[in-house]
């Protein structure tokens, strides 16, 4: 699409350039550290699954013992690929008998580094092979598929039971929706572990499992050959777990992942230290799997007013851009969210939401944006909320944006039915269809309303990015810079899954996933 706003460069490029000085003091600690989660998705990674006979997921019991006996600061790969070299058994029947306690964690007799680092390698190499062939089984069918019209549309099933929620988001893509998520069980992003198999009761939502990805990949693949476009499947690689589910995402072919640098911290109260670690590898699997990550800044509109912290989104798009692209996500990878939330009742507030819309547009032009639909101000009056989600609509196609949550009449009322779905589906399509290239007839007045919105935007971004450079990040969550949330530095849940790192540390899997399958060319400043 045209830049119609036409910002002043060089500001988009002092946002930019500030925004990567911030993820780089990030940085220059990240590294230091690993955590229990990121040590248990290099179990996941080397071939670890399944339970003990009490429930616990075995890469849990490895990890929990190596911890305790103070081992893990050299990180879970070497002491296994020793455990290989001294017993010739599979990493999976070694973790096993650690279970049953047949053999003890530190009863492993050391072994030649040069031994245990070429088993550790071959191990990491057929595990990234694994996920390339994943990757290249997407390529393929999408290949293979109709080109989709974007905006794409996206929508939610949350029954609780994997087996309905299959049925349901099959449904879904028959009705014409382009990608279907499952909604995760509620509270599941404070677990510091990943529920295991299949799962029938959820609240809220469905457990987030390797085997319900598998369930619902099968129904969307089956619904996808019939229809004859690719269906995307979207969960969520947050909370305490994240690395380790964007592993599950990366084997069972999910094609996109709700993965926020600071959600975590703003909404779920999660320790700052633990959630940067864990972005950082989460990220850095997505990135080798060639999943589309989606930020979450659409929900800093829900805690605060989306008119007057609308600039607030900005700032962190470009931080939230900025890390990704250190964890090796190309900038078509990175599926910056906002969110149409201006109080309806506002006089012009269509124009204030174009504005924010065809600013992101313009500052993102490779992002795939996630545009999120009105929930804050949606009371349950069916007909008036129908009729925002058509101006919503109305706004996304005009402005270029790519994914599109759909919003749903009974929003506020009940987790959507299928007849919802149906109405959701079908009141995007009349609009993109009927306004697909409105946006090629349109330019903005240099001294309009449109035009002086996306100015302020930008300038309170860059002033707010400024800021955030001189007191770094982990003071401005302190003091409620974003979402008006304030959380504490040393706070939050997780905080004691934090590991200094030994100078013998050792994760393979760190250089296998950046080097990118997919030759990069997005910028880095």
């Amino acid at each position: 699409m045209d830049k119609k706003l036409n910002m002043d460069e060089a500001k988009v490029e002092l946002a930019r350039r500030t925004a990567g000085k911030i993820a780089d003091r990030l940085h220059s600690w990240i590294g230091d550290y690993t955590t229990t989660t990121t040590e248990r998705a290099a179990a996941r990674l080397l071939g670890i699954d399944g339970v003990d006979k009490a429930g616990v997921p075995l890469s849990n019991v490895v990890v929990d013992k190596l911890h305790r006996e103070g081992l893990l600061d050299r990180g879970i790969v070497p002491w296994l690929a020793q455990a290989i070299a001294a017993r010739d058994e599979s990493p999976q029947v070694i973790v096993k008998k650690i279970s049953e306690e047949k053999l003890e964690v530190t009863s492993v007799p050391t072994s030649s580094e040069e031994e245990w680092r070429d088993i550790a390698d071959k191990l990491a190499k057929e595990a990234a092979e694994k996920i390339r062939k994943v990757r290249e089984t997407r390529e393929e069918l999408i290949r293979n598929a109709a080109l989709p019209k974007k905006p794409l549309s996206y929508v939610i099933v949350a029954t609780g039971n994997v087996y309905e929620d299959a049925v349901q988001a099959k449904a879904a893509a028959l009705q014409g929706a382009d990608i279907v998520a499952v909604i995760r069980h509620t509270g599941q992003s404070l677990l510091d572990y990943v529920p295991y198999g299949p799962t029938t009761e959820g609240f809220g939502g469905t457990y987030a499992t390797q085997e319900n990805f598998k369930i619902v990949r099968k129904a969307l693949d089956e619904a996808g050959e019939q229809v004859g476009r690719y269906i995307n499947l979207v969960n969520y690689a947050s909370g305490l777990c994240m690395p380790e589910i964007s592993v599950m995402g990366a084997f069972e072919r999910l094609d996109m992942m709700l993965n926020d640098a600071m959600y975590g911290i703003l909404f779920r109260d999660i320790n700052m230290r633990r959630t940067f670690i864990d972005q950082h590898f989460s990220r850095m699997i997505n990135a080798y799997a060639g999943i589309t990550i989606n930020t979450g800044e659409d929900n800093y509109l829900t805690t605060a007013d989306a008119f007057e912290k609308g600039y607030t989104v900005l700032a962190s798009q470009f931080i939230n851009e900025q890390l990704a692209l250190r964890s090796g996500l190309r900038e078509e990878q990175i599926g910056l969210g906002h969110a149409f939330e201006i109080n309806p009742a506002m006089e012009d507030g269509l124009l204030m939401e174009i504005a924010q819309a065809q600013l992101c547009r313009e500052l993102f032009p490779k992002s795939p944006l996630k545009y999120m639909p009105p929930t804050k101000h949606v009371t349950g009056d069916i007909f008036k909320t129908y009729l925002i989600n058509g101006m919503y609509n109305l706004v996304s196609v005009l402005t270029g944006q790519e994914i599109q949550l759909l919003g749903m009449l009974t929003e506020a009322i009940h987790t959507p039915f299928i007849s919802d779905r149906y109405l959701s589906i079908s009141n995007s399509r009349y609009i993109f269809n009927n306004a697909r290239h409105l946006g090629e007839e349109i330019n903005f007045k240099k001294d309009g309303s449109i035009y002086k919105r996306a100015e302020y935007l930008l300038d309170e971004a860059c002033r707010m990015l400024k800021e955030i450079e001189k007191i770094g990040i982990e003071t401005a969550l302190e003091e409620g810079m974003f979402a008006d949330i304030k959380r504490p530095r040393e706070g939050g849940k997780g905080g004691n899954g934090v590991i200094v790192k030994h100078k013998d540390y050792y994760n393979p899997f760190y250089d296998l996933f950046m080097k990118n399958p997919v030759e990069t060319e997005g910028r880095l400043s």
